[in-house]
């Protein structure tokens, strides 16, 4: 069994991260980072050298998860701290961050350049407010919210979205051959993109509406066919 939990890493939804994997006692938890990523969060530590769009959006992060009184990550150190208390692995299986981010930027058009550095700069004054109005949209129609930051970034949403989607989806796949309960904590933004990689009948979904709302959870049923390519980035040991 696969469970898939979409959270927010500006929210704070720690606590309903940790119930759900205790509850599950899963044989692995799978979390949306890389190794340096973890690293970083563990200690609270920020990188001098990395690029501009990274910095821009780690500090957007880092206010708005100010506003919503938790610190961005948290509800990552929370999957990992459960999966060691129910005496889970943890894998990391998200992409090295500052190489894509670094292939992004080198493959983004300067007129894309430009529409999301100013998009970033706005970003870092947006309200409290606006985030959670964009949060509702999304929730409404994710699909429709996702095609439209297609339209406006198509290389950002293949790089950032889709080609991840596809690496997570396989790691997943993976570590899910050889372990028969799954947990997997990722962005709620990479949710139906993931669960229509996988296509399992024994796929259980947990959206961070769900997470923020009380509202009892249930199972959705999976999408189209799924793909398998093994990459096991496991704490401790990358491969």
């Amino acid at each position: 069994m696969i469970t898939l939990i979409g959270v927010g890493h500006v929210f704070a939804i720690s606590n309903q991260v940790t119930q759900l994997i205790c509850s599950r006692r899963p044989d692995v938890v799978c979390i949306e980072l890389d190794k340096a990523r973890y690293d970083s969060l563990q200690n609270r530590t920020r990188s001098g050298r990395v690029p501009i769009q990274y910095s821009l959006l780690a500090l957007f992060q880092r206010r708005m998860a100010d506003k919503f009184g938790t610190e961005a990550g948290d509800e990552m150190l929370a999957a990992a701290a459960a999966a060691h208390e129910v005496n889970a692995k943890v894998a990391l299986i998200d992409v090295e961050a500052s190489a894509m981010l670094t292939m992004l930027w080198s493959k983004m058009s300067m007129k894309e350049r430009v529409k999301l550095l100013v998009g970033a700069l706005i970003g870092l004054v947006t309200s409290k407010e606006t985030v959670e109005k964009e949060i509702e949209a999304f929730q409404n129609d994710d699909e429709a919210y996702l095609n439209g930051i297609g339209e406006q970034f198509p290389i950002l949403k293949k790089v950032l979205i889709d080609d991840r989607n596809r690496i997570m989806a396989q790691r997943i796949s993976r570590i899910a051959e050889t372990h028969t309960n799954v947990v997997a904590v990722i962005g709620d933004g990479h949710i139906n993109g993931i669960a229509t990689q996988l296509a399992r009948g024994d796929l259980e979904i947990v959206r961070l509406k769900q997470l923020m709302s009380g509202v009892p959870l249930s199972s959705e049923g999976p999408a189209e066919h799924s793909t398998s390519f093994y990459v096991d980035d496991t704490i401790g040991r990358q491969s």
